[in-house]
């Protein structure tokens, strides 16, 4: 489904992924469709023209079997999802279809249809609590890059929508081959869904070009040294004191905190990505004992390293 004013990126991202089916298994190959409200081509807000294949109605009124109807995002999305007569044709497709899925914003349209109602789904990180404020109905997980529940898959923004269709691929064929696409498409890491779309160490980058701005960006490449508020105060030329008061008030949490959660995302990634142990782990992020490891993955994640590791890596496909 898109719509003038989409997320170019919450569409090819997606159509990429299942193009590279038919490039790999022609035998496996999808029918993508695009449809829009009127049938008329539409306009990405990116300012790029989309060839569009059909109206919505009359994919409605075709009576074919749908595999899966797919809403984008984008900034087009809130005023397609207040046009009553569009959110009741995605309705009628939507139940016939044996799944619906939202990339990023495209979740306030299939909210609107009353298709997400009782349903755990998420969206962009910036748009999650106006879902929830929208449709009180729908239980939005603000974390999850994107989040499967039961024939109901939605993503987070933008590059999510990649991550969410490789899992479709998966379902629908097998691991191996999402993971061939994820090569061909040279997507560093196939992210499962559980993995988060907050970042301690991007959200730490609109400090800019500032002494503080400059410690944040070196933080994550050494975080087996001393990360004391006394030795971070010291690598910048302030005293502990006020150190921690501009840290509190530039990034919005105290350097405890802050280092903690960028090692628990560094411990994350080689939990997935490496052949690591968890002691080794550990002592790579910084922790001299894996016991403390353990404590905070489980404070911060909620669970323990050996069993994220379980749960999320890919390393065996």
């Amino acid at each position: 489904m898109v719509f003038d004013g989409l997320q170019l990126l919450d569409l090819a991202g997606p159509v990429e992924v299942l193009s590279m089916v038919e490039f790999l298994r022609p035998d496996s190959a999808y029918e993508r469709v695009l449809v829009s409200p009127d049938g008329s081509d539409v306009m990405s807000s990116s300012g790029v023209a989309l060839s569009v294949s059909r109206s919505l109605a009359e994919e409605v009124r075709s009576g074919e079997p749908v595999d899966t109807l797919m809403v984008v995002g984008g900034p087009g999305s809130h005023g397609l999802a207040a046009d009553d007569s569009v959110v009741g044709e995605i309705r009628s497709l939507g139940l016939r279809s044996g799944r619906v899925a939202s990339v990023c914003t495209g979740a306030f349209v299939l909210a609107a249809s009353g298709l997400f109602d009782g349903r755990t789904v998420t969206t962009h990180w910036a748009a999650c609590d106006s879902l929830r404020s929208d449709f009180p109905l729908v239980e939005v997980d603000d974390d999850k890059i994107f989040v499967t529940d039961g024939d109901v898959w939605s993503s987070a923004g933008v590059t999510a929508g990649i991550d969410l269709t490789l899992a479709m691929v998966a379902q629908d064929h097998d691991d191996h081959l999402a993971q061939e696409i994820a090569s061909w498409l040279v997507v560093f890491a196939r992210r499962p869904g559980g993995q988060s779309q907050f970042s301690a160490t991007l959200a730490a980058q609109h400090i800019g070009d500032t002494a503080l701005g400059d410690l944040l960006s070196w933080l994550p490449a050494h975080l087996d040294e001393d990360l004391s508020v006394s030795a971070l105060a010291h690598r910048i030329n302030m005293s502990p004191r006020t150190f921690a008061r501009v840290f509190a008030r530039e990034v919005g949490t105290t350097p405890a905190v802050h280092v903690e959660l960028v090692r628990i995302e560094a411990a994350r990634t080689l939990l997935v990505t490496s052949d690591l142990g968890v002691d080794g782990i550990a002592r790579r992020v910084g922790y001299q004992r894996t016991e403390t490891l353990h404590r905070a993955f489980r404070r911060v994640v909620g669970t323990t390293p050996d069993s994220y590791r379980q749960h999320f890596s890919r390393r065996s496909a």
